[in-house]
C-alpha cells in the first residue's frame, strides 16, 4: 500500500470513528474543502468547523468504500454510502426529526507532501431532502 492509500484511508477510517482531530492530522494546515452545496473552506479551522457543525446535525458513517489512486500519489477518489441520522435541524433545511438516510456520495481528494491538500465531496441534496421528507 502507498503512502498515499494509506493516508487517505486513514482519514475515512478516522471519519467513521467520528474522530475530528485524527481526520485534522491528515490535512495539510491550507487544505481546501469544496462541497457540491455551499462555500468552498480553507484551511484547517475552517474544516474543524465544519465538522463541529456537521456532528451537531448528522451522525454518519461510510460504507461500501471503493479507493482510486492514481500512479503519482497525488490524487484519490472514493465512493461510498452514507449512512446517517438527521439529529438536529441544519439551517435552510427540512426539519430533523432523528432521521435516517442512505445515499451514495463520492470525493476527489489531492495529496502533496504526506497530506492531503483538497477534499471535494459530492452528494444528490433532493435525493437527501426527499429522504428527510418521507
Amino acid at each position: 500500500m502507498t503512502e498515499t492509500e494509506t493516508l487517505v484511508r486513514r482519514y475515512y477510517d478516522a471519519f467513521n470513528a467520528g474522530d475530528t482531530e485524527a481526520m485534522l492530522d491528515c490535512l495539510s494546515e491550507d487544505v481546501r474543502h469544496d462541497v457540491n452545496q455551499g462555500p468552498t473552506r480553507l484551511g484547517k479551522p475552517a474544516f474543524a468547523e465544519f465538522c463541529a457543525h456537521m456532528a451537531k446535525c448528522y451522525r454518519e458513517t461510510l460504507t461500501d468504500m471503493v479507493f482510486l489512486f492514481d500512479a503519482s500519489g497525488t490524487r484519490a477518489a472514493a465512493e461510498f454510502v452514507v449512512n446517517g441520522t438527521y439529529l438536529a435541524t441544519d439551517p435552510g433545511l427540512p426539519e430533523a426529526a432523528g432521521q435516517t438516510y442512505r445515499l451514495p456520495a463520492g470525493a476527489f481528494l489531492a495529496v502533496d507532501q504526506g497530506r492531503i491538500t483538497r477534499v471535494t465531496t459530492f452528494y444528490n441534496l433532493p435525493e437527501w431532502e426527499r429522504q428527510v421528507l418521507g
